[in-house]
């Protein structure tokens, strides 16, 4: 999957207030500023949905119509992936809440 957490935007929320919290922040003096105001949860409790309605309503990764196609006199049945008038489905509530991508934690089972 791609780099979508907050590294990418060169922003590291869950670093101590003391500096160095960071990986990129490891070994150097320089830490990264933290964002003002409250502090950032470890959780991730929304997503944004991979799925689309048609205009029917139904709710689908892909969608295909089914196409007649004549081919030396012949009748032949053919799908045709549909990728017009297709709405997102939006975002989508965990349950329950992940853990962040760039959380410094290691998980540990015995």
């Amino acid at each position: 999957m791609g780099a979508s957490g907050s590294k990418a935007r060169g922003l590291w929320p869950f670093a101590s207030a003391a500096g160095g919290g960071g990986p990129e922040a490891a070994g150097t003096e320089q830490a990264l500023v933290r964002p003002r105001g409250r502090a950032v949860p470890p959780f991730v409790f929304t997503r944004r949905g991979s799925m689309f309605y048609d205009e029917d309503g139904d709710l689908a990764h892909e969608f295909y119509e089914e196409t007649i196609v004549t081919k030396n006199g012949q009748k032949r049945a053919k799908l045709r992936r549909v990728h017009k008038n297709l709405i997102p489905q939006g975002i989508v509530k965990l349950d329950p809440p992940r853990i962040h991508v760039d959380f410094p934690v290691i998980l540990y089972e015995v």
